[in-house]
C-alpha cells in the first residue's frame, strides 16, 4: 500500500521503516523544525537511508519520499499514520484536511480523542478516522539515520470511526501486520492510551530524582513504588468512572497493559506491568519539565477531567495532578488544554453516538 507517516521522530521514523521493511511504499512528512532536525536532514541527504536495530538484527531501508511537502505528501496516500505530539494534532490535521479523499484511512497513534478535530475542520468530507492506544513499537533515534527497537506490543488496540464498511477498513490495516484487536469505542481507545497514567504520575513523582540526578534516571523502574502505585489505582479508577458513564467495560491500566504487551493473558497483571517496567522499560526522563508532563498533562489529564465534568464524574485525583504539575512547572497546564470545549461538545457526543458492534 502506499502509506503516509506523519511526523519524523522516533514513532514515526521507526514505523515508517519497519512499513518499509515490510513491502509497502512509505512517505515520511515532517511537519515542524521543532525536533529531529540532524535526523531528518540525514535522511533527507541519504535517499530515505534508515537503519533498524532490532535484538541482534540490523536492517536498512530506503524510504520512497521523505519531505516537508504536506500537498505531496497527503494525496494518493492510502493510510495516513499520524506521529506528532498530542499538543500539536489538531494544528497539523488542518494542514493536511485540504488535501485528503474520502476513501483514505487516517491512523492517530495514538490519539487522545483527536477524531473530533477531524469532525471540527471538515463538515464536509466523510472522512475515516482510526485512533490506537498506543505505538505498536517502543522506540528511539539512537543516531542520526538510525533507530532502535526497544519493545513490540503483542496486540494493539484501535477503534474505528467511519460510515463505510468496516470490514474493507480492517483488511487494509491488517496489511500492515501490527495484530490490531478493534474496539467498540473512540473513547476507550484514547483513555486506555497508558500515557494518560504511567507518563503523568511517573513524570509527576519523578521531578526531584531527576533533578537530584541530573537525568542519571530510569522513572518505569524506580518510580512506581507502592504508596506512588496507591495514586495509579485512584487516577485509574477516575478514568474507568469516566468509561463507564459513557457506557464502555471498566478495564483496569494494568489488564489493557497485560492485553496488548503479553501473549498470555493469564498472569497476574500488575507484575506484567511491573516485568516490562523492569526489563523493557527506556531510561528517562533526563528533565522536569519532560513531555511525560507537558503533553500528558494538557492533552491526557485535562482531557479526562474535562470529560468527567461533561458526564457529571468526579475526577480529584486527576485535578489533583493538574494543579500540582502546573505547580511545580510554573505553567497553567489548562490553557489552551484538550479540553470538551476546544474538541467540541457536539463531535464528542457524535463519537460516543457511533459506538460500534465490538470485533475480536
Amino acid at each position: 500500500m502506499k502509506i503516509t507517516v506523519v511526523g519524523a521522530g522516533h514513532g514515526g521514523t521507526t514505523i515508517a521503516a519497519d512499513l518499509k521493511k515490510k513491502g509497502h511504499l512509505v512517505t515520511l512528512l515532517k511537519t515542524s523544525k521543532g525536533l529531529h532536525n540532524e535526523h531528518f536532514e540525514y535522511l533527507m541527504n541519504n535517499e530515505g537511508k534508515i537503519t533498524i536495530l532490532d535484538s541482534s538484527e540490523e536492517t536498512t531501508v530506503n524510504l520512497d519520499l521523505v519531505t516537508t511537502d504536506v500537498e505531496l505528501a497527503i494525496t494518493g496516500a492510502e493510510i495516513i499514520i499520524i506521529y506528532v505530539q498530542t499538543n500539536y494534532h489538531e494544528q497539523v490535521i488542518e494542514r493536511i484536511i485540504p488535501f485528503m479523499n474520502e476513501n483514505q484511512i487516517v491512523l492517530l497513534e495514538p490519539g487522545y480523542l483527536s477524531t473530533a478535530y477531524f469532525l471540527k475542520h471538515e463538515k464536509e468530507k466523510s472522512l475515516t478516522i482510526v485512533e490506537a492506544q498506543s505505538s505498536p513499537i517502543d522506540c528511539r533515534i539512537a543516531e542520526p539515520g538510525k533507530v532502535k527497537v526497544l519493545f513490540k506490543n503483542v496486540r494493539n488496540p484501535v477503534s474505528i470511526f467511519t460510515d463505510k464498511d468496516e470490514k474493507i477498513i480492517q483488511e487494509k490495516l491488517d496489511k500492515l501486520q501490527y495484530n490490531f484487536v478493534y474496539l467498540e469505542s473512540i473513547i476507550e481507545a484514547a483513555l486506555h492510551n497508558p500515557n494518560l497514567i504511567v507518563h503523568t504520575i511517573g513524570g509527576i513523582m519523578s521531578i526531584p530524582r531527576i533533578e537530584y540526578t541530573d537525568g542519571d534516571y530510569w522513572m518505569y523502574k524506580e518510580v512506581f513504588t507502592p504508596h506512588i502505585w496507591n495514586l495509579v489505582e485512584s487516577l485509574d479508577n477516575e478514568k474507568m468512572n469516566v468509561l463507564e458513564a459513557i457506557g464502555a467495560e471498566r478495564l483496569p491500566y494494568v489488564e489493557a497493559c497485560r492485553f496488548r504487551n503479553f501473549e498470555d493473558v493469564t498472569i497476574d497483571a500488575k507484575e506484567a506491568f511491573l516485568t516490562y517496567a523492569k526489563n523493557s522499560s527506556p531510561e528517562g526522563p533526563f528533565v522536569a519539565d519532560s513531555r511525560f508532563i507537558t503533553e500528558d498533562v494538557p492533552e491526557g489529564l485535562v482531557l479526562l477531567e474535562s470529560l468527567g465534568k461533561m458526564l457529571d464524574v468526579e475526577t480529584p485525583t486527576c485535578t489533583g495532578l493538574i494543579n500540582t504539575a502546573s505547580a511545580a512547572l510554573n505553567i497553567d497546564f489548562r490553557k489552551n488544554a484538550r479540553t470538551v470545549e476546544m474538541l467540541g461538545k457536539e463531535n464528542l457526543e457524535r463519537i460516543i453516538e457511533s459506538r460500534a458492534v465490538v470485533i475480536l
